[in-house]
């Protein structure tokens, strides 16, 4: 891990992100959903805008289906089924070992649970060595004393808990990135609050 990647900094050429199973069963039971739907949104889109590699999980999608069409993820690299809680299925390790000519060092994490798999998946990309952040307003949980609990257990296993016009931010660096304006568009509205001031 460079020193700039354990600081916080995210190198855009060697970032990738990972939607976990933002799926339409889930849409009556989590906590917050249309708002972190929404932050997502500006994170998918990012990462088109950017070419960022994003990885996207679907939990038993046969009984918990795709998903949510509000997301447009035809830019996935791929679309992984799973039954595990870790989105670090075969598929998803195949890619992160191989994008960027297999220098990724940078995962940003960001979906449903908190407390679940996406808790799991960060443990799992950190004994891989991977820098992780969550982005915590496009994360929830069906609870969110769950949610919260689970933001304070990865900071503890060394995961930067941010939000998405952060991430978005460090991406880009300045108005002189050849994309600002584009990616100037998706901030011009301030993110939907999602409760975490009760976090901070």
């Amino acid at each position: 891990m460079s020193r700039f990647a354990a600081l916080g900094g995210i190198n855009l050429a060697k970032t990738v992100f990972l939607l976990c199973d933002m799926q339409e069963r889930f849409r009556g039971a989590i906590h917050n959903f249309t708002e972190i739907v929404t932050n997502g949104k500006k994170l998918i889109e990012t990462s088109k805008i950017l070419e960022i590699p994003l990885l996207v999980t679907e939990q038993y999608p046969k009984g918990l289906g795709s998903t949510v069409s509000e997301l447009d993820i035809s830019n996935a690299v791929c679309v992984a089924p799973k039954t595990e809680f870790s989105m670090l299925v075969p598929l998803i390790v195949d890619h992160l070992k191989t994008l960027h000519n297999g220098g990724v060092e940078t995962v940003v994490l960001f979906g449903i649970e908190a407390h679940v798999c996406i808790e799991q998946t960060a443990i799992d990309l950190r004994l891989h060595e991977y820098t992780v952040h969550v982005v915590a307003d496009a994360t929830s949980s069906r609870s969110q004393e769950d949610r919260l609990l689970a933001f304070q257990r990865l900071r503890q296993i060394g995961c930067f808990v941010s939000t998405s016009e952060s991430i978005i931010f460090k991406l880009i660096r300045g108005k002189d990135n050849p994309n600002f304006n584009e990616i100037k568009s998706l901030v011009n509205s301030i993110s939907t609050k999602t409760g975490l001031a009760d976090f901070i």
